[in-house]
């Protein structure tokens, strides 16, 4: 698979169909792929690369630390992932693309938007994350890692990842970078190195910065008030997508459409052709 070393960091990407460009950010915590959109959950069930490469081109690919994708240990924040989307865009000479998130993706799409509004003609939030319960259950894994830290030490961090074959959501202990330490032997082991209590500090504040509101992270509602982007947003409805953080994103966006469906209703008949019907009137408005 083609990859991108964006600010330092190998990005294993791909290019699918033709048509105007739409930026794909995954579906997924801390395992966020490019199989996702075919495996996991709702989107095996509508099959958005079915449908979305007929008309534009989708690009797709591992989110940092996860899949084929690298890593560095470091305090990461929404801009990160801003950072390796936007570096994605400039590797492949687009100046311009739509996006589309599901789940944890939604996040680094809105916080796109914000920092780059000309790089975006029109974002599609799919089952953005949310909610008190997902902030809570989020913030436990990362305090799970810590202690595990604090117990065992960083070299049984790296052993229990490589074992398990988790990821961080399956399995907190294995930590943020279990993905980067299973593929990358050098990392592992400088991983496995560093002092143990300035990692944690890393971690800690890691957790509060991603997980840091009681409805859809990823921008502050006052920069998404004044941002002119035509979104489409797409409501879940479960602990970690509550319905609730779909309905900020409407009310904070001025230019959304929300898509007033219950998750049983988004089948591969419906969803697709949605997203293709906005898509559509937002290249058309882009000229």
């Amino acid at each position: 698979m083609p990859t991108a070393l964006i600010d330092g960091i190998t990005t294993r990407y791909e290019v699918l169909g033709s048509g105007p460009p739409l930026l794909m950010y995954a579906p997924g915590g801390f395992d966020a792929t490019v199989g996702k959109w075919t495996t996991l959950g709702v989107y095996a069930r509508i099959k958005p690369l079915d449908y979305l490469p007929q008309k534009y081109t989708c690009i797709v690919f591992d989110r940092r630390e996860c899949g084929q994708s690298g890593g560095r240990v470091e305090r990461i924040t929404w801009s990160h992932y801003v950072a390796q989307g936007k570096g994605l865009l400039d590797h492949l000479n687009i100046k311009r693309a739509h996006l589309m998130g599901g789940c944890m993706g939604c996040s680094p799409v809105v916080a796109l938007g914000v920092a780059c509004p000309e790089a975006v003609l029109s974002m599609v939030l799919y089952w953005p994350v949310g909610g008190a319960r997902y902030r809570i259950n989020g913030q436990q894994r990362f305090t799970q890692h810590v202690a595990f830290v604090g117990q065992h030490g960083l070299a049984e961090v790296v052993a229990l990842a490589t074992r398990s074959g988790k990821s961080f959501g399956e399995d907190p202990r294995g930590g943020p970078w279990a993905s980067v330490i299973r593929r990358d032997r050098a990392f592992a082991e400088s991983y496995a190195r560093q002092d143990v209590d300035p990692y944690r500090l890393i971690v800690e504040a890691m957790g509060r910065a991603l997980l840091d509101r009681d409805t859809a992270p990823g921008a502050e509602p006052e920069d998404l008030l004044r941002l002119e982007i035509p979104a489409l947003v797409i409501p879940g409805r479960d602990p970690s997508h509550a319905t609730s953080a779909a309905r900020y994103l409407e009310e904070c966006l001025p230019k959304s459409q929300y898509w007033d469906i219950a998750p049983v209703g988004q089948t591969e008949d419906t969803a697709p052709a949605r997203i293709l019907q906005f898509l559509d009137s937002a290249s058309a408005l882009a000229g």
